[in-house]
């Protein structure tokens, strides 16, 4: 009787055990196609935005002697082409930036609003010679991460 017992007993665990994975298989495609549908909605987010470092950090001497500007220059991109494309030209956008930013005089980068005004006019420079070089589309703006006058 204990013998017969234990018998019905492993195969009431073997049948649980057996319907437990073919629920587990038949389940399979249904979270393959749910987890295709999270990938789509990733993809038609948009395109991806970064920020590119324009590395190393910008160090030119200003108008005043023994004066100097260390600036750290990030540039918002639209889209991993366009960021290969900034990429490609950052020496002719490092060069340009140089050639704006040396001489100029400390008084005129006091106040934020001079700040602000040298970024807008850096944005312009950037958004200029991207579109002189191929196009400026995935060019969005530029920001200064870090600045400061000695």
């Amino acid at each position: 009787m204990e013998y017969t017992f234990s018998l019905a007993i492993t195969l009431y665990e073997e049948t649980v055990r057996t319907f437990i994975l073919l629920i587990s298989l038949m389940m399979l495609p249904v979270m393959a196609w749910a987890n295709s549908g999270e990938k789509k909605a990733d993809e038609s987010a948009g395109p991806v935005i970064e920020y590119v470092e324009m590395k190393p950090k910008f160090t030119v001497n200003l108008a005043e002697p023994k004066k100097y500007l260390m600036l750290n220059v990030q540039l918002l991109v639209e889209g991993a082409e366009h960021v290969e494309k900034v990429k490609k030209h950052m020496p002719l956008l490092r060069h340009e930036m140089i050639m704006l930013l040396s001489g100029m005089n400390s008084a005129d980068l006091q106040s934020m609003e001079q700040r602000e005004g040298l970024r807008v006019k850096t944005k312009q420079l950037i958004t200029d010679l991207l579109t002189k070089s191929q196009n400026s589309d995935g060019f969005r703006d530029v920001f200064f991460s870090e600045f400061l006058i000695q």
